[in-house]
């Protein structure tokens, strides 16, 4: 006797037709808040020349790293603007950062609510297990649906994609903190408020700037995947290349991808070191 098929997929069209009849003016306030972000973020990284762009980028990675880095990223930079893919890989750039700015922007306050409540950490721990397990193109389905193409289910499906490594390393940075700490600032009367700000927080900062750091990473790894569904930059020259088999163009394009995601890589790795020359 054959058991029935679960209607799985029914109830999930269901429940995504139901949303988008009834969620249709908040979906669109969310486009225009997201859609707004990546066209400011764009705009401040294509304002200056690409060679002035490159300058400032080189001064910040030699204040955050070492002189290495500052070559690296002239080098890497000039490279990109040589290949005639400047402009793409600024509008690449803008949707991994509008994603990961808007990622840590939810995802450290849910991380906080995990280390301060249990029930709450059981609950978004198999959520997050969940979205990290998923295949990333599942993502675009329900985002185009929602939001139709364009950048703005692209940073949608990234945020979703790339939040867990902010949300678990918030929380298991703040549960690090030593209890001896915790014990003296509640013996000195701090709020909850003044021990987590004070106390918690920086203490966490290093391992919260490791979750950062992988989410940027898990975001820009998004970027060609984005393309598929109308999402413009680097990212489309990659998948343009592979559909036509242009194997020279794929390798320029992925190139740039490279020395991008090394850069943001060394740069949030960096930032909380002390300065080395």
């Amino acid at each position: 006797m054959d058991i029935p098929k679960l209607p799985l997929g029914k109830a999930l069209e269901w429940l995504e037709n139901w949303l988008t009849t009834y969620c249709g003016p908040l979906f669109d306030f969310i486009a225009t808040i997201i859609g707004g972000m990546v066209s400011a973020i764009e705009g401040a990284l294509t304002f200056l020349p690409a060679l002035v762009l490159i300058v400032l980028i080189a001064a910040l990675s030699y204040w955050i790293g070492k002189w290495r880095m500052a070559l690296f990223a002239i080098i890497g930079l000039l490279l990109i603007d040589n290949l005639g893919l400047w402009g793409p890989s600024m509008q690449s750039l803008a949707l991994v950062l509008t994603a990961s700015i808007l990622a840590v922007v939810i995802g450290v306050p849910i991380g906080i609510l995990c280390a301060q409540r249990n029930a709450v950490r059981n609950t978004v721990t198999p959520i997050l297990d969940f979205m990290q397990t998923m295949p990333a193109f599942v993502y675009l389905l329900p985002a185009v649906s929602f939001f139709s193409l364009g950048v703005v289910p692209g940073v949608i499906a990234s945020i979703i994609f790339a939040i867990p490594p902010t949300i678990r390393l918030t929380n298991l940075g703040i549960r690090q903190v030593s209890e001896e700490l915790v014990e003296a600032a509640d013996a000195f009367g701090s709020t909850p408020t003044q021990k987590l700000v004070k106390l918690q927080l920086p203490i966490a900062l290093p391992t919260i700037m490791a979750g950062v750091n992988q989410t940027i990473m898990l975001s820009l790894s998004m970027v060609v995947i984005s393309s598929m569904i109308g999402a413009q930059g680097v990212g489309a020259y990659v998948y343009r290349a592979v559909s036509q088999a242009k194997t020279g163009d794929g390798f320029e394009a992925g190139i740039a991808i490279v020395i991008i995601a090394i850069l943001l890589d060394r740069l949030t790795q960096n930032a909380l070191k002390p300065k080395q020359r």
